[in-house]
């Protein structure tokens, strides 16, 4: 890892601010988070894509010195203590607008939104210091797979730098299901795996051709148990912008339990 080059890499997020609070359901979670950095190059500018902010054109953070959103509820009183001052890059953010305008992606810096839980959560775990630039773009509110994959095109020249574009959200993402927790039933977890297994294969697999994977992608409403993985899919989106950026199959760097289902994180590095 002598060259310093960009890095993607898609993460399951948890369930709100579980991860830091020593839940158990998220120890192997939490340990991965502590351990990727190792396997990376520390970036100099951290891009987040996270599954809590949708827009109808894509928005990017601006502020030198971004607030946190406490975007969850009924947690304990320290979830809404959490800090992570970690500083902005707005001239990052408007080099992102100008790549995004360029291929005729609407965008606009936003100077006064701070970062969501599915950027301070994993980010506190990873890089504990908050002392990497970070900025934080939007999804889409039509969540279109193709337009996001457009947009990680956009940015893919971001890969001659040092900079790490993380896409933060979860491979699994059924609230009733994941709220039922060990109660939930075993075909529930049948469907889980079947489709786990389906985006393992899309994402990583040998003997996919790259313009058959972005095609499994975009039309991944058909694989197996997808609905019910994600009745609404803003925690899968975040991977299509990764997977746009590098066009490429990725390694499967995590899969494991989280809250008792079966979640993955991929790795594009050069």
């Amino acid at each position: 890892m002598n060259e310093k080059r960009g890095t993607v890499l898609f993460i399951p997020h948890g369930g709100g601010p579980l991860p830091i609070l020593g839940d158990l359901h998220h120890k192997k979670l939490v340990k991965f988070l502590e351990n990727i950095k190792s396997k990376i190059n520390k970036p100099s500018s951290i891009i987040v894509i996270s599954a809590h902010w949708e827009e109808d054109e894509v928005k990017i953070t601006s502020r030198e010195k971004p607030s946190l959103i406490y975007d969850y509820s009924g947690f304990p009183e320290e979830s809404y203590k959490i800090t992570y001052p970690v500083p902005g890059n707005p001239e990052l953010a408007n080099k992102i607008k100008i790549l995004l305008n360029n291929k005729d992606i609407n965008s606009k810096l936003d100077s006064e939104r701070g970062f969501d839980h599915g950027v301070f959560i994993p980010l506190k775990i990873m890089y504990p210091d908050a002392s990497i630039t970070c900025i934080q773009i939007s999804l889409l509110k039509n969540l279109d797979p193709k337009k996001h994959i457009e947009i990680g095109k956009a940015l893919s020249s971001l890969m001659n730098e040092n900079i790490l574009i993380l896409g933060s959200g979860m491979s699994f993402h059924n609230l009733t299901i994941l709220l039922s927790g060990s109660e939930s039933a075993e075909n529930d977890n049948a469907k889980n795996e079947e489709f786990d297994n389906w985006l393992v294969n899309v994402c990583t697999g040998d003997k996919l051709k790259n313009d058959k994977r972005e095609k499994e992608l975009i039309e991944w409403k058909k694989a197996p148990s997808a609905r019910f993985c994600h009745p609404r899919e803003e925690h899968l989106i975040p991977l299509h912008v990764c997977y746009g950026v590098k066009c490429e199959k990725a390694n499967l760097v995590f899969n494991d339990n989280v809250i008792e289902k079966r979640v993955s994180a991929f790795l594009w590095q050069n």
